[in-house]
């Protein structure tokens, strides 16, 4: 009994203002308790309701919310965020990964009323996921007249200089590539390392490749692309839109540790207050303090979810999906 009223009290605080109090030491943190719920928590580990957290973030020009794609703990947060913060700054805008520079005009349709929500859907390709993860954060823009931004790089020239290179950009509609930003590569040594790492652990490589190779290079000037281009959009944003508070979505990989998009946008915009939420996975042997002292310079603030469902238990039909992937990669035609 003594867990339960615990956790009750803790999610209680978490989710709604007015608590005077949390759980008295940090040995005391219960782990998020299902895959809605989400424990926040400052870098020096203090916890936050969500109130908390916006009345910390109001004063930042750029807020961005790095996620894990699909997970419900991350999509519920990013919603709770934006309408917590909308009623401290209501001058906002929301700038999303999730669509591209071209889906921009369809995107703008459907906010003014023009079009239904399928035909949301279909015209801008929208991620399997929409209607579970951001239907809320869209319909919330459109409610409240928030602009919404279209701030990733359009899929197509994203996937084909990861086969071509920035060679690519050479066969583009002059007015498609003045979309996208002049310095589309800037990076940072710290971020290109990060990257290959990451790439490494997820997919391995094949024996005896370089870890310079082209075909490695050029996955890496597509990120750098995608980073540059929402960090380019998030100005454009600013810039439009003078005294607005920017809230952008990405992928945590976009921007924990103030890599990726953000350290770009930091050396474009240096005066710029940014600051950055981080998701962290909380697993069954894991504790706050240890995730804490791991994590903590992951983001300004960061909030514990439960883990994923593990994909594939089975090694053989794993490596028939990720094949299946490459096969489809190799359909496209970069011309």
């Amino acid at each position: 009994m003594k867990d339960l009223s615990r956790t009750l009290t803790l999610l209680s605080c978490l989710f709604f203002a007015g608590c005077a109090s949390l759980p008295a030491g940090n040995a005391d943190v219960l782990p998020p308790q299902s895959q809605y719920d989400a424990i926040i928590a400052d870098s020096s580990g203090s916890l936050l309701t969500v109130n908390q957290l916006a009345e910390a973030l109001a004063p930042a020009d750029v807020v961005v919310i790095g996620e894990y794609h699909g997970h419900h703990g991350a999509h519920l947060l990013e919603a709770l965020i934006q309408s917590t913060l909308y009623r401290k700054r209501p001058q906002q805008v929301l700038s999303m990964e999730q669509f591209t520079l071209t889906d921009q005009p369809e995107l703008d349709r459907y906010l003014s009323g023009e079009t239904g929500e399928e035909e949301l859907i279909a015209d801008t390709g929208a991620w399997s996921n929409y209607k579970a993860s951001y239907r809320p954060l869209i319909e919330f823009s459109r409610r409240n007249n928030v602009p919404v931004i279209a701030a990733n790089a359009p899929a197509k020239i994203v996937r084909c200089i990861g086969r071509e290179g920035e060679a690519y950009l050479e066969q583009l509609d002059s007015d498609l590539l003045k979309q996208l930003p002049e310095d589309r590569f800037l990076d940072t040594p710290v971020y290109r390392d990060k990257f290959f790492a990451a790439l490494e652990d997820n997919h391995g490589a094949d024996e005896g490749e370089d870890k310079n190779s082209s075909r490695i290079e050029n996955s890496y000037k597509a990120q750098l692309l995608r980073d540059n281009t929402m960090a380019d959009q998030v100005v454009t944003a600013l810039r439009e839109n003078p005294g607005h508070q920017v809230i952008h979505l990405n992928g945590t990989f976009h921007s924990e540790n103030r890599l990726g998009m953000v350290a770009v946008l930091e050396k474009r915009r240096p005066e710029l207050e940014v600051a950055v939420v981080s998701p962290v996975f909380w697993g069954p042997e894991d504790d706050f303090n240890s995730l804490l002292e791991e994590h903590r310079d992951r983001g300004d603030f960061l909030y514990f979810l439960q883990p994923l469902p593990e994909k594939y238990k089975d090694s053989d039909r794993q490596h028939e999906a990720i094949m299946q992937q490459f096969h489809n990669a190799g359909s496209l035609v970069c011309d």
